[in-house]
């Protein structure tokens, strides 16, 4: 399993550098063309004889989740025509770690009582691409990764998540969810490092948030502002995004962005006329596609000296209203480190 834990921290990893595009595909490892299955395997689908723990059911045309024979830890089926979760799918998948539903038709009506809440020792829930409406629950308290991706998701009752104090990362993109209807959602979950709420209907940032976490994507909503004090609270925060979005200046309280632990800032494409205060430790900083018409330098550097300086090394201005021109001339004093200043 070493490897396969390699694949997954390197996903999360490249989701964290330099501009980006977001990943859509969870590693999934192929079944051995062996040809060979374990006597106890369900007929629709493989379990090699070397990788006893695990069940191919994926791309097979499913319409229905086979019986779960005991033993099986990692069971993959997605890529399939499944409508509906039955009863008694899983009551011999008492050790199942990883479910994998990605891109089926399940709808949240569907999945029946005694399936997914049975299963006790879960980790990892990936089941994006189908028609939940909500989460599906109650969830294993043992679950580290939960992933929603494209989803009618329109709520997010407060207690879904509630004693899962081992969840690292939840993926919530591609859904329908405001800003109220996740209000409450995140509170307790002490080891969260990842929250993606990107393409939802937000009109704030999601209120509530641990203070572990270190990547918050909250692109392509309707968010106009920032709560004063918002970044405080989340003390080692290193990645927001808040790009395709519609900020303007006055949503932009003073040194919100002002955060020592910050290294990359996106806030492209939306309506700002200014640069906004950042600290001097912030690395990556997008503002692409705004409506910027100055070059304010003390929103970057407060002052520069041998010693206090940007550490910025990637600076985008391109599509506003500023030229190289605009830069005041202890520009360079200021943005020594910079390797990539972009205008039009």
């Amino acid at each position: 399993m070493f490897a396969l834990g390699f694949f997954l921290l390197a996903g999360l990893l490249c989701q964290s550098l330099g501009q980006y595009d977001y990943y859509d595909e969870y590693y999934i490892p192929s079944a051995p063309l062996e040809g060979v299955s374990s006597p106890t395997c369900a007929q629709e689908c493989e379990c090699p004889l070397n990788f006893p723990t695990a069940m191919y059911c994926n791309e097979r045309n499913l319409k229905f989740v086979p019986i779960v024979p005991t033993g099986i830890k990692y069971l993959y089926l997605q890529n399939n025509l499944i409508e509906e979760i039955k009863t008694g799918v899983f009551d011999n998948a008492t050790d199942l770690r990883w479910l994998v539903l990605d891109n089926n038709n399940i709808t949240s009506d569907k999945i029946q009582a005694g399936t997914i809440d049975k299963l006790s020792k879960l980790e990892k829930l990936l089941f994006s691409n189908n028609k939940l409406t909500k989460p599906p629950g109650p969830l294993s308290k043992s679950l580290d990764e939960l992933k929603l991706i494209g989803n009618q998701l329109s709520s997010f009752p407060a207690n879904t998540l509630s004693g899962m104090e081992n969840l690292t990362t939840i993926h919530l993109s591609k859904n329908k969810l405001t800003t109220e209807s996740i209000t409450g959602a995140f509170k307790g979950l002490k080891s969260l490092v990842l929250l993606d709420v990107s393409e939802n209907k937000l009109k704030k940032p999601p209120a509530g948030v641990p203070s572990s976490l270190l990547m918050l994507y909250a692109d392509n909503n309707d968010i106009d502002s920032i709560p004063s004090g918002y970044l405080a609270k989340l003390p080692v925060l290193q990645y927001l995004r808040v790009s395709h979005n519609k900020l303007v200046d006055s949503g932009i309280p003073a040194g919100v962005f002002n955060v020592s632990s910050l290294l990359e800032l996106d806030l492209s494409f939306n309506k700002l006329k200014s640069i906004p205060e950042i600290n001097e430790s912030l690395e990556h900083l997008y503002l692409q596609v705004n409506e910027i018409n100055k070059f304010d330098l003390t929103n970057i550097c407060k002052f520069s000296s041998p010693v206090n300086y940007s550490r910025l090394r990637t600076l985008r201005l391109d599509g506003n209203n500023i030229t190289h021109s605009s830069m005041p001339d202890d520009t360079a004093n200021c943005l020594r480190q910079a390797s990539e200043i972009i205008f039009d």
